[in-house]
């Protein structure tokens, strides 16, 4: 285990070294002069180059990469031109939002689906297996931002149970979960279809295994295999479908973000990126490219504590 966790560790560094070099690359090649922008069309050459100067933008690309990647590595996100604060401040209080959201919103995906894929697999070919399979095709073709938008209508608006958006801080944590839950249910709607269908199939197939008819034949009930030896080795696609959920409800809720004006993440790249403020979007992408790495060593470590021959590869 000790091995398989530090090639894992190993393979995660260099891929945040490839994501950063990737990220810098792609905002440098934008088109578009980020201090004329920030300026304004009146403002006199001198104004602009001394701007430049100032944001480093006349330094040759290579050497702008290294000062940024070393500044990263002594946790120096640098400074915002646009907010005039530091970004690790700015990315310290989005992503108190953001990553709030992403595992709420999965906490529900998975209270939702776990059920409802065991249930399904139990019932395989009746009326209840197929009333999910249609339930869960639905809110995979559902659009998230209109059942958002839908939730609003219903528990803002006419029940008035929940806030329609805003973000009210953690200084009062009831009222920040409170602002979250209807963006998070959101967002965990269409994820839960996805997982219980993946679920599902995996629990049907993992059913045809010689270890199951085993099982069966020492006069276990179909619903004890099913939670005792089918569930567990059914677990290895479903933990990858939850590590790329997790990634997607970080990284991309930024229309939901947008409807609920939700201060996180994703939002500051938006915002940032309209301000042509260069260095938040490099920052923050990283950030971000960093959280879902993460996530995938993670998920790395679960496989082999579930399937233990993982470790010897």
């Amino acid at each position: 285990m000790l091995r398989y966790s530090f090639r894992r560790i190993l393979s995660l560094g260099l891929s945040l070294l490839v994501a950063s070099a990737v990220i810098f690359s792609v905002v440098e090649l934008v088109p578009g002069d980020p201090a004329s922008f920030m300026l304004g069309t009146g403002a006199q050459p001198e104004t602009i180059a001394a701007l430049r100067e100032q944001m480093g933008l006349d330094q040759p690309l290579p050497l702008r990469y290294a000062n940024w990647l070393g500044a990263l590595l002594q946790g120096d996100f640098g400074q915002s031109f646009t907010y005039k604060a530091p970004i690790s401040e700015l990315i310290g209080d989005r992503l108190q939002v953001s990553l709030a959201l992403a595992v709420l919103a999965l906490l529900l995906a998975v209270a939702i689906a776990l059920p409802v894929g065991v249930y399904a697999a139990a019932r395989r070919g009746q009326a209840g297996d197929a009333a999910v399979m249609g339930g869960t095709q639905l809110g995979i073709a559902l659009p998230n931002f209109w059942f958002a938008m839908l939730l609003v209508l219903l528990f803002a608006v006419k029940l008035r149970w929940l806030p329609a958006g805003g973000f009210p801080g953690w200084s009062d944590p009831l009222a920040g979960l409170k602002a979250l839950i209807l963006p998070a249910v959101a967002l965990a709607l269409p994820q839960a279809a996805i997982l219980a269908r993946v679920l599902r199939s995996a629990l049907i197939e993992t059913q045809g295994q010689d270890y199951i008819r085993t099982a069966r034949a020492k006069g276990l009930s179909a619903g004890q295999v099913l939670r005792r030896h089918a569930l567990r080795n059914a677990l290895i696609p479903v933990l990858t479908i939850m590590g790329m959920q997790f990634s997607f409800l970080l990284a991309g809720a930024i229309i939901i973000e947008n409807v609920f004006y939700l201060p996180g993440l994703g939002r500051l790249i938006f915002q940032a990126i309209n301000q042509r403020d260069l260095i938040v979007v490099q920052s923050a992408v990283l950030v971000l490219v960093a959280a879902v790495i993460t996530v995938t060593f993670i998920v790395d470590l679960a496989y082999a504590l579930v399937d233990p021959r993982l470790r010897r590869r």
